[in-house]
């Protein structure tokens, strides 16, 4: 039996590969798939962003004529005396009455021709909306790969100690028979077996909490990934992709990062928000035709044309002084924004400095709890071997035990936290993306629908027929 025992350790030392090696297995490269194409969090900011796109039609809108029809109709009484006086001084009156019925057409239309360069101005800061957008649409899609990375990691390290403890439980049960068997041969005392019976329910609630732990993880997987978990096989760290020099990893970030190419451009942005306010105090030169046919407009007058062409100068000379404050306060915001940059670049250094940190303690984590499970199996099987000759107690059986377990917990977790900080400093240095993992998925491409609104002149249907 207690060979049987043995077995059921080591085979709980393997427990992390075990968990998923069946050939349908789930593959933590499936799930950042399935999260890049299901995630909605993505799908949204997939969605602002070809909102913001629309920016760009919208500012190119100020080159193009504005042009507007009227139409107009209705019934008209007119009661109308006239005086007349001859050249002999003689006076006329004449009276005319009666109903008619005016009708009219029109058009208009207005061309800006300068305005302060504010049209210009508008299309290059629409543009620049356009790449933060794209920036920000990176950031979330590493913040969605980042999490999908760590709720698989999580789930696959929940499954493994759920499995720890349960063969725990099988180990810390058996123990408990043999030391009932001893009890009733007289070769332990009743202390014993409320020992072994304590651990017994001490290891039942840890299965307990861990399986807790997996449901939840469990629930954060489906949340993050859009499906639920199948079997999931082993997952392998990514630090391959990242510099392999601090240095190198801090300047790549801060060079990179999607949040920093965000504030980098909202700095440019907020520039031409400047100058479009600039803009203000500048005169208006604009351009105006119109045409206008009338018909029945008076009892004496059955048609009429009209018809011109003006050109238009307006300079502003004081508007209750809004204009200035505008100014004022657009140069405020850029400098806010500048300072939102440096920010983003101390953000963006630190993360690096701090997950590749991570990755290091990490990996000498991994090699510290190897050991301590390997020294950890070597003293449980010596303990074993002690206490069958009255050397070692129950306890201290038990005790050894234990230690074991948490040791394979703990390479577990090390072996956990090894995958995610090279997901994360993948993702602190820019590079957390499906064409630098080379995943098998269709790749979002921003430009295809910027390019199909930013000339249209005329249609209220999206691109995608909605």
């Amino acid at each position: 039996m207690l060979r049987k025992s043995r077995g059921v350790l080591a085979a709980a030392s393997v427990a992390l590969a075990t968990t998923a090696m069946p050939a349908l297995a789930d593959t933590i490269e499936r799930a950042l798939v399935q999260a890049y194409v299901n995630n909605p969090q993505v799908n949204a900011q997939r969605a602002a962003l070809r909102a913001t796109d629309e920016n760009v039609p919208q500012a190119l809108s100020g080159y193009r004529p504005r042009i507007s029809a009227t139409g107009s109709v209705g019934e008209l009484y007119t009661d109308q005396t006239s005086v007349s006086r001859s050249t002999s001084g003689v006076t006329t009156q004449s009276r005319q009455t009666g109903w008619t019925a005016p009708k009219s057409v029109g058009a208009t239309l207005t061309q800006t021709l300068y305005n302060g360069f504010q049209t210009a101005n508008r299309t290059r800061q629409a543009e620049g909306q356009v790449f933060a957008a794209r920036e920000t649409l990176r950031v979330i899609e590493q913040t969605v790969l980042l999490d999908a990375a760590i709720s698989y990691m999580n789930l696959l390290r929940d499954n493994a100690i759920l499995d720890l403890q349960r063969r725990n439980v099988e180990v810390i049960q058996e123990q408990l028979r043999q030391t009932r068997d001893r009890f009733n041969v007289g070769e332990v005392t009743r202390t014993d077996v409320a020992q072994a019976e304590s651990r017994v329910a001490a290891a039942q609630s840890q299965m307990l909490a861990a399986q807790a732990n997996q449901t939840t993880s469990r629930a954060a997987y489906r949340r993050v990934i859009g499906v639920e978990a199948g079997r999931l096989s082993p997952g392998t760290p990514v630090d391959r992709l990242s510099p392999r020099v601090l240095d190198l990893a801090i300047a790549q970030g801060q060079a990179e990062n999607p949040a920093v190419g965000a504030a980098e451009y909202g700095v440019d942005v907020a520039a031409l928000q400047v100058k479009i306010s600039e803009g203000a105090l500048y005169p208006v030169v604009t351009l105006n035709a119109s045409a206008q046919k009338n018909w029945d407009s008076s009892l004496s007058t059955v048609e009429s044309f009209q018809g011109s062409v003006t050109g238009q100068l307006t300079v502003p000379i004081y508007q209750g002084g809004a204009e200035f404050s505008t100014i004022r306060q657009s140069k405020e915001t850029l400098g806010q924004r500048r300072l939102e940059l440096a920010v983003n670049r101390d953000v963006a250094r630190a993360n690096v400095v701090q997950t590749w940190g991570q990755l290091e303690a990490a990996k000498a984590q991994i090699t510290a709890t190897q050991a301590q499970v390997a020294a950890a199996e070597i003293a449980l099987n010596g303990v074993r071997e002690e206490a069958r000759v009255g050397q070692r107690t129950t306890l201290d059986v038990l005790n050894a035990q234990q230690e074991l377990v948490n040791a394979r917990v703990a390479l577990v977790t090390a072996q956990r936290d090894r995958v995610v900080a090279s997901y994360a400093l993948l993702a602190a240095t820019g590079r957390l993306s499906v064409a630098v993992l080379g995943l098998q998925v269709p790749i979002y491409d921003p430009m295809t629908h910027y390019q199909q609104v930013r000339d249209s002149w005329f249609g209220v249907r999206t691109p995608d027929g909605k």
